[in-house]
């Protein structure tokens, strides 16, 4: 019997899907640290509130909970996403519009607010369908390898999309035409939007579309395989420990490094480079080795590699500034190890047919957590920096003190997957 992944509309499924993950890594590189940060210091947010708007994406992760009732209700997979995730893009670009809008600073707070708030709800609406959808199309013995390629290429063309922007943004500031920068983005989101409309196009339909959904959408037999899955609550566990460890610090280093560490948006973007670099030469070694071992074992040394980088990220000042480049470095090879695996690990606990609800329950569980340890570091932030940065006499930043709490959050983390999660058994399918 022929192979049904290696027939025509399986392999150019797959190549649209590596396209898609590129387009979108470009959008999300540009609506997140030194750029986003860029623009909110323009329309005067504080730090503080910078580092909670920043961290809107693990608020939005509570409704992917509402794609348990549409999945139940969706009659065409491809056109549901596709139409979400199309309106998520639409709004990303929007955001950089809101400093032409001629209305007062407060209404342009909540623009933007709005805007992104609402980019990471459609995005988040549909991403568990699209990643089974997709992913449905990968032989499922090679998802992390394929996975790590996906990244490879996201990652290495990202290096220099990234730079050439970087490169443009500061030619603005030269200029002293910070808003023409904004216009110049918009463009690029834009041009990104449509090539992401494109390419979900050319991915097949979803052939699950003409299974009867009935009893693989029942809320007690979604709690049955998921909620009531001691496997998979452990899963559940690890999740909120990684979003609450990287949301503690994450959101609020964009703004310290243009503002505190002085760094030019160039200059980050040649540090993100470095790093990405080194992701991309660990993505299909990291990938083979999840494969081999298994997703668990692979979270496990991302998490150490992670952790070490926040604790180097804890002696961080504008004399020792080296030290972000060394936590820039450990973050982007750590996420080598993390981001799909963390997608993957559901498939190792849960029958597929309920993959799509335990990722929306895995995720919402874990980003509203995440975005209540944000609330608490950017009272944090506030407190500290009303003091002038100085704690018991020692000068001080909020986000060494962060960092150090992220450090032992994700050690923590790594302790639970070795003794707990990868000990379970595991599912192959």
């Amino acid at each position: 019997m022929d192979n049904i992944f290696e027939t025509k509309e399986y392999k150019k499924s797959r190549k649209a899907y590596i396209i898609q993950c590129t387009v979108e890594y470009f959008v999300s590189c540009l609506v997140a640290d030194a750029f986003l940060a860029k623009l909110l210091t323009h329309l005067g947010f504080s730090d503080a509130l910078t580092g909670v708007i920043s961290s809107f994406v693990s608020l939005a992760f509570m409704f992917q909970l509402l794609s348990v009732f549409l999945v139940k209700k969706m009659r065409n997979t491809k056109r549901t996403v596709i139409f979400f995730d199309s309106l998520s893009q639409v709004f990303f670009m929007s955001i950089y519009l809101v400093p032409f809008i001629d209305v007062p600073r407060e209404i342009k707070t909540l623009l933007v607010i709005s805007a992104i708030f609402l980019a990471y709800i459609f995005k988040y609406l549909v991403i568990g369908v699209y990643f089974k959808w997709a992913n449905s199309f990968v032989e499922p013995t090679k998802r992390a390898t394929y996975s790590a390629k996906k990244e490879m290429i996201s990652l290495i063309t990202g290096i220099v999309f990234t730079l050439f922007v970087g490169y443009a943004m500061d030619k603005f500031d030269e200029m002293g035409n910070v808003e023409g920068s904004f216009v110049f983005l918009s463009v690029v989101l834009l041009i990104l939007n449509i090539s992401n409309f494109v390419s979900l196009v050319l991915i097949a339909r979803d052939k699950t579309d003409d299974e009867p959904k009935e009893e693989t959408a029942s809320l007690r037999m979604v709690a049955k395989n998921t909620l009531k899955n001691k496997n998979f609550v452990n899963v559940i566990i690890l999740g909120i420990i990684w979003d609450v460890g990287r949301y503690t610090t994450i959101g609020f280093l964009g703004t310290f490094k243009t503002n505190d560490l002085l760094m030019t948006v160039g200059l980050v973007q040649v540090i993100n480079m470095v790093a990405n670099l080194a992701r991309f030469f660990l993505s299909i070694p990291f990938g083979k080795f999840s494969d081999k071992t298994s997703f668990a074992t692979g979270i496990k040394v991302a998490l150490i590699i992670v952790a070490v980088g926040f604790g180097f990220n804890m002696f961080t000042t504008p004399d020792t500034w080296w030290c972000i480049v060394v936590y820039t470095l450990c973050m982007s090879i750590g996420m080598a190890g993390l981001n799909q695996n963390m997608f993957n690990i559901s498939y190792s606990y849960v029958p597929k047919e309920y993959v799509v609800q335990a990722m929306a329950i895995k995720n919402s569980i874990g980003g509203i957590l995440g975005f209540g340890v944000t609330l608490l570091s950017s009272r944090f932030m506030e407190f500290i920096q009303a003091r002038g940065n100085i704690v018991f006499g020692v000068h001080i930043y909020g986000q060494q003190i962060l960092s150090g709490v992220s450090f032992i959050i994700l050690l923590g983390g790594a302790v639970f997957v070795h003794k707990v999660i990868e000990k379970q058994k595991v599912m192959i399918q």
